[in-house]
């Protein structure tokens, strides 16, 4: 039997790459899982991949970026499998590497709807879920990047930061009603993103691995294995912590 058995998980942004990983994990430890994505083909995919192997799961599209899909998302638990126990916001919008100055307008407004405000509400939703359940245990995806500094992400790390302080204020919050909140900072990993960039900037790879004393980038599942584990009764105390899964990176 799994840690998870009985539970019912959400995790956004799981059609690939690390959410993909995040929802496999879940099901293998039991969990019924919500697969919220913006692409129903690769929403779909993760779910053959978690019913091909036993488990169940449910695809939800959604906007991130939108109170009312993410409303529906929450609601597709509940009603799907009677319940919400376990989430793990990692739905990120990005809009690539661009100096300050020259990101337009748009594009500002619609990463930070999708990064910021998406989290809030993705929060939002969950808690007011797991409130009805009992309790429960949320995860905000991070980046090991907002630890330091990186041109043209001025988008990308206020968002990061956002996601780690909201999980810190709601661990307050809710603590006491058996809600714990937390977050997990991942290292470069083999995304599918990461193996697109690879394909055109070979060096971009080395020069990553070279900033973790392990030598290599992370495949998506060492920090879904961490992200998840957030959610277990095996970290049935640790609530209001960020949890830095980057091989060591951080420590240069």
């Amino acid at each position: 039997m799994g840690q998870l058995e009985g539970k019912v998980a959400l995790v956004t942004g799981s059609g690939r790459g690390l959410g993909r990983s995040c929802a496999r994990i879940f099901a293998r430890e039991g969990a019924r899982v919500v697969i919220a994505d913006i692409n129903p083909e690769d929403g779909a995919e993760t779910v053959r991949l978690i019913e091909e192997a036993g488990g169940r799961a449910t695809f939800v599209a959604v906007d991130v970026g939108r109170s009312e899909d993410i409303q529906r998302m929450v609601r597709t638990a509940v009603e799907t499998y009677g319940g919400l126990d376990c989430a793990i916001n990692n739905a990120v919008c990005n809009i690539g590497r661009t100096p300050l100055a020259d990101i337009a307008e748009e594009d500002w407004n619609r990463a930070q709807a999708v990064n910021i405000t998406g989290v809030f509400l993705c929060m939002k939703y969950e808690i007011r879920a797991m409130l009805a359940r009992g309790g429960g245990a949320i995860v905000n995806v991070g980046s090991g990047n907002e630890h330091s500094s990186v041109p043209g992400l001025a988008w990308y790390l206020p968002a990061k930061q956002a996601a780690y302080g909201m999980a810190k204020v709601a661990a307050l919050d809710y603590g006491a009603q058996g809600i714990r909140v937390n977050a997990i900072g991942p290292g470069s990993m083999w995304t599918p993103a990461l193996r697109e960039t690879a394909e055109k900037i070979p060096q971009h790879v080395e020069v990553l691995s070279k900033r973790s004393p392990l030598g290599r980038l992370a495949e998506p599942e060492e920090v879904a294995e961490a992200a998840v584990w957030l959610c277990t009764p095996a970290a049935s105390y640790v609530t209001g912590h960020t949890l830095v899964a980057d091989g060591g990176a951080v420590l240069g």
